[in-house]
């Protein structure tokens, strides 16, 4: 009898653990992604998306990881299981959604544009005849060049893909290409301090940042939606936002109309 009742008593002990353990929320960014998301001075994940992500977790009961994504990858990396949101200045696309994605409410406005080094000679798109672009893949820019704007790139003398928009701006401060197209944010956070290089007054394509989780995982995204809601009535949202200056504008949740 006492034998029976020590095993019901720790198989209690361990129910009740495993009740009382949070389960794990896996994000998925960018990793070289500023101001949204970027590895930090202290070698940490860090961004926008991220402390926004950490804060929406603690409300949620969740614990939060954060997973690097190959960008060009990361729905195979999301069916994968690798991660549980792709949530990094993922622009929302109608093929995401009729491949079955959950995708969550928007909260960020983005326009692509270009940067150019400033004694290029080049001050719009038109000027990019005969020169060579960098664009990252697997992004909406690369989307746009080959599907809306494909007139424009066929006057490049060459568009030249790589894996991240930090190897794009080496590239073109190396001067292997003259131009890169990139989301405004990123451009406009990487030229920040950088006297040679400058964003040219263009908007190339307008487009929305969202959310996506796996088809069936429309419970996980409303509750992380919930917990937003929580960041943004308490003014935690604005809070972090006031961190990143040059985004905080066209941030839908502070801004609606």
């Amino acid at each position: 009898m006492k034998k029976l009742m020590a095993m019901m008593l720790a198989l209690t002990l361990m129910l009740g653990a495993g009740a009382a353990m949070a389960e794990t929320f896996i994000h998925g960014i960018d990793p070289e992604y500023p101001p949204f998301s970027y590895l930090g001075d202290d070698g940490e994940y860090t961004g926008f998306d991220v402390e926004i992500a950490k804060a929406a977790c603690e409300i949620a009961g969740l614990d939060y990881e954060v997973f690097a994504v190959d960008w060009d990858n990361k729905l195979i990396q999301l069916d994968n299981k690798e991660c549980d949101v792709i949530w990094s200045g993922m622009t929302i696309l109608d093929s995401m959604k009729e491949a079955g994605y959950i995708i969550s409410r928007p909260y960020y406005d983005n326009t692509q544009v270009l940067v150019v080094k400033k004694d290029s000679g080049i001050a719009s798109s038109a000027d990019l005849a005969g020169k060579v672009v960098a664009v990252q893949l697997g992004t909406s820019g690369e989307a746009l060049l080959n599907g809306d704007l494909a007139d424009l790139r066929s006057t490049f003398a060459e568009l030249v893909t790589s894996q991240s928009f930090l190897m794009c701006f080496t590239e073109l401060e190396g001067n292997a290409v003259d131009a890169v197209f990139v989301d405004l944010p990123v451009a406009a956070a990487y030229v920040a301090g950088k006297e040679d290089l400058e964003i040219l007054n263009e908007n190339l394509g307008a487009e929305q940042y969202g959310l996506a989780f796996r088809s069936g995982d429309a419970e996980l995204c409303a509750k992380i939606e919930d917990a937003v809601d929580q960041l943004v009535a308490n003014g935690t949202y604005a809070e972090i936002a006031a961190k990143y200056p040059d985004i905080v504008n066209n941030l839908l949740f502070l801004n609606a109309d």
